[in-house]
């Protein structure tokens, strides 16, 4: 009879794992489609060059030089400089340090509070169940963008402050989702199993369940860091997100907005592009993990 349970567990660490087999069946799919490739190669390349921008350019972009304020893009500023001489080039860099930061980690903190809130009230129904979905329910009539405003506005553009505050706003769908995965996995033998072998419910929720909606986590997590960053520009962009002279893509975009007045129009394009193409990026890999995963 034990052999048996230890059987049926180790079919859970199989699920949670894959197989070899699966794992080259992932790769494969992959690989054949070109549009996913493309959008890691992008996320990997603009995540390498914002994190060791001086390999990529010799400019520091914190120089000033009033004196060549607005210049066109030239061999020594591929991109121009800005109002105050400053490389356009790498301050898009820096600024792409700072957004996808508060993208990555503001996922990451809505996801650690989504997938525990969403585990818990799957795994144990009823009341708890009852409890945490209704507060849920709450908290989502709240207009999110209302709630990020005031939010921002109390913490005045802190780095760490945006991070918590668009984590702590953005967990509630989330936890729902997983919430729906868990349902499905607790009815499974090997839980059935692992509690038959004494294994208290925290063990079981580590080992067996949570692992086992990583498909889901994963999925989610990656259109959650494409909605953080969005969250990073629109408060950057309305001034109470990051403030200079710290660069983010949003206060970038704001302050070129400016700058095209003054004749500099082709400083609004490359904080523009940088964040559609990676917002779309993301959104391409999210499509293609969410049709893929688990298959």
């Amino acid at each position: 009879m034990e052999t048996s349970l230890q059987t049926l567990l180790m079919e859970s660490s199989i699920l949670a794992s894959g197989t070899n087999e699966g794992r080259r069946r992932f790769w494969r799919r992959f690989l054949r489609t070109p549009l996913a490739v493309i959008s890691v190669a992008w996320i990997a390349v603009i995540s390498a060059a914002c994190l060791f921008y001086p390999i990529v350019t010799h400019q520091t972009g914190l120089f000033t030089d009033v004196a060549h304020s607005y210049a066109a893009p030239t061999q020594n500023h591929i991109l121009g400089t800005d109002g105050l001489g400053r490389d356009e080039f790498v301050r898009v860099l820096l600024g792409g340090r700072i957004s996808l930061l508060v993208g990555f980690t503001a996922a990451l903190v809505a996801m650690v509070i989504g997938t525990g809130v969403g585990a818990i009230s799957g795994f144990y129904g009823g009341v708890i169940d009852a409890i945490l979905m209704r507060i849920v329910d709450v908290l989502l009539s709240v207009p999110t963008l209302f709630l990020l405003l005031f939010l921002a506005a109390m913490f005045h553009g802190s780095v760490v402050a945006l991070i918590v505050v668009i984590g702590v706003t953005s967990w509630l769908n989330p936890s729902r989702l997983v919430r729906g995965e868990v349902l499905t996995i607790k009815e499974r033998l090997y839980v059935e199993a692992a509690r038959a072998l004494g294994a208290v419910d925290a063990r079981i929720l580590a080992r067996h369940v949570i692992p086992n909606a990583a498909g889901t986590i994963i999925t989610t997590t990656t259109f959650m860091i494409a909605n953080a960053m969005l969250a990073e520009t629109a408060l950057s962009y309305l001034g109470i997100g990051v403030r200079a002279p710290t660069p983010s893509w949003g206060n970038l975009l704001s302050s070129a907005q400016s700058d095209v007045f003054a004749g500099a129009y082709w400083l609004i394009v490359p904080a523009g592009l940088a964040i559609l193409f990676t917002v779309t990026a993301l959104n391409f890999i999210g499509d293609w993990l969410r049709e893929n995963v688990g298959q």
